[in-house]
């Protein structure tokens, strides 16, 4: 048998469980290998033109001419295999893990492959976590100018059987950087990083008034965006972490469906003028706790006991940072409590979504806004309110200019809060068509903050409103990845689809299009987004069953007001979605 050395770039696959999965029900999981294989794998495979050299039982092993190629696939297959995990039950749900290498192999007679290139590439398969995908430093010189994905060092390791340790990076794309979540469930799977991963649960309220419930989330808003602001921390948004509020669940358990190393939980107690914060840091991995600290203090301190609080979190995740750097992490105060309560108040009001909540939390901002006129966050939520109530409570022309007149409050301000530049932004873009304008803000609110979930959600529509897909794509993962239970998620998922009808991907966007309907059933643009991607799809007969619905929920929607209904379709072009709509059934 004649044998030969070459360069190659490997990609070795497996499932993850397999065997669990075999022993729960040994024909249903192989009748599924069978199918998956099929139409996934294979499929996949030929698209990218790889080689598959062999099965492995639960795996694959396969050959591609180029590291660009390898990576493409193994993106595609990870997000193939989310797509179908979102519509099947839990139990029923298949993960792959992926390593890319590029290095020598021998190959026999037969095609076999053989070497340490291939060795490494399985040793990198068994480091990824479930959905993701890791390669080789030799794989990411190769990918790192040509693909636009994010990648993450994940440092050195030492594989096993494999002589000098060797770094090892984590890929994420558009479309597999972000868990994905599944109807009411956790994320599907786990995403490495880098950098420290930690969660502010929402703190117990212990006052005697359970309707000081706000008064402790904002708390928790208020350490978050402390903690946002250090780079090199990953932190959670407030509104995933509050996906946990009231539910007694194991450390451990909230670690894995946020994927995060470390969550701070706590209480507070509001009596009359003085307030009591608990608050500790847990390893998610073992359970134990890292650090603890009661802090006590009148209300006229609330700030500086926030601050003192978020200090003892950052110095127990990194017992190095100075005390500068938290310093500079400290935004400009609002002075007046009587504000800042309401405030907090309307906040909670806030993304519910309802015309009931949205009509509470105008009322609480607007008196929040006559004690101080110079506001930004309060300026900023309103703004979000405004928008929301024109867009889906009736398109009455006061809601648009009162939103624009809250955001033009918040350009103005000069606010360093991500938060208020972010609201205002997307309702510029949304209500005015002021795209750049908009981007300028929210890369302000970026640079502030780099952590805010918020402030990628609406760049990502903004950068696929100008056209930027890829850009969009990113920003848009990263926000899943940041927030994945947020309460704007619909928003993303949208973008994502998008940036998936634009490179041909249609099966993709319609996976992602159906998550954002999933995320926000009221959020009408979401279904037309699903309609467009099903008859991207060749599934016309499915589109128009959507298209009734979304006609039935917006009657007024046309042809000739589409370019405002639905913004985040103008990165694929007018014409093109125009012709789409009409095969779904939309009137002009």
């Amino acid at each position: 048998m004649t044998e030969h050395r070459k360069l190659a770039a490997i990609l070795v696959a497996d499932i993850v469980g397999f065997s669990r999965l075999v022993g729960n029900n040994e024909e249903r999981t192989l009748t599924e290998l069978r199918e998956i294989n099929v139409n996934i794998v294979d499929p996949t495979i030929s698209l990218q033109h790889g080689r598959l050299v062999k099965r492995t039982g639960d795996g694959v092993l396969v050959e591609f001419r180029s590291v660009v190629q390898a990576v493409r696939c193994a993106i595609a297959l990870q997000d193939a295999m989310h797509e179908r995990n979102h519509s099947v039950d839990h139990a029923d749900r298949i993960a792959y893990r992926i390593g890319v290498h590029l290095g020598d192999v021998i190959e026999e007679g037969d095609g076999d492959l053989m070497g340490d290139g291939v060795n490494i590439a399985a040793r990198l398969e068994a480091l990824a976590a479930p959905g993701a995908i890791c390669m080789s430093e030799d794989a990411y010189r190769q990918v790192r100018s040509r693909l636009d994905v994010e990648m993450s060092d994940l440092g050195e390791h030492a594989l096993k059987n494999i002589a000098d340790p060797m770094r090892v990076y984590a890929i994420y794309s558009g479309t597999m950087t972000a868990p994905h979540l599944e109807r009411g469930g956790p994320a599907t799977a786990s995403v490495p990083s880098s950098k420290p991963c930690i969660a502010v649960l929402p703190f117990t309220n212990m006052s005697a008034d359970p309707e000081q419930d706000y008064f402790a989330d904002g708390i928790v808003e208020e350490l978050t965006t402390g903690l946002a602001r250090m780079r090199w921390l990953t932190v959670i948004s407030r509104n995933s972490a509050f996906a946990f509020k009231d539910k007694a669940m194991d450390v451990r358990r909230i670690g894995r469906d946020l994927s995060v190393g470390y969550i701070v939980e706590g209480s507070v107690r509001k009596a009359a003028n003085s307030v009591r914060i608990s608050a500790k840091m847990i390893d998610t991995g073992s359970g134990a706790q890292l650090w603890g600290e009661t802090f006590t203090g009148r209300l006229d301190d609330i700030f500086d006991l926030q601050d003192e609080v978020t200090a003892g979190i950052v110095a127990a995740v990194e017992p190095s940072l100075k005390q500068a750097e938290i310093d500079r992490a400290k935004r400009k105060r609002q002075e007046n409590l009587s504000a800042y309560d309401l405030y907090l108040r309307a906040l909670d009001q806030a993304y519910k979504f309802t015309q009931e909540a949205q009509d509470n939390a105008l009322k609480l901002l607007d008196e929040a806004i006559s004690i101080d006129p110079d506001y930004a966050e309060a300026h900023g939520v309103a703004a979000f309110c405004r928008q929301q109530r024109y867009l889906w409570g009736g398109r009455d022309p006061q809601d648009r200019s009162a939103s624009l007149h809250h955001a033009e409050a918040v350009a103005a301000g000069r606010t360093d809060d991500a938060t208020p530049l972010s609201f205002a932004a997307m309702a510029l873009s949304a209500l005015d068509k002021q795209h750049e304008v908009a981007a300028t803000m929210l890369s302000r609110a970026l640079d502030l903050s780099p952590n805010s979930a918020l402030a990628l959600i609406c760049r990502s529509l903004v950068m696929t409103i100008l056209g930027n897909l890829e850009k969009g794509a990113v920003d848009a993962a990263q926000s899943l990845r940041l927030s994945p239970f947020d309460p704007l998620r619909h928003i993303p998922e949208c973008v994502l689809a998008v940036a998936m009808l634009a490179v041909g991907h249609s099966k993709e966007a319609v996976g992602h299009a159906r998550r954002a309907v999933d995320a926000n059933p009221m959020f009408t643009p979401g279904r037309a987004t699903l309609a467009l991607c099903l008859v991207e799809d060749e599934r016309i007969d499915e589109a128009a069953d959507v298209m009734r619905t979304v006609l039935a929920k917006a009657p007024d929607t046309r042809i000739s007001n589409l370019q405002e209904r639905l913004l985040i379709a103008n990165g694929l072009g007018f014409d093109r979605v125009a012709a789409a709509m009409r095969l779904a059934g939309l009137p002009e």
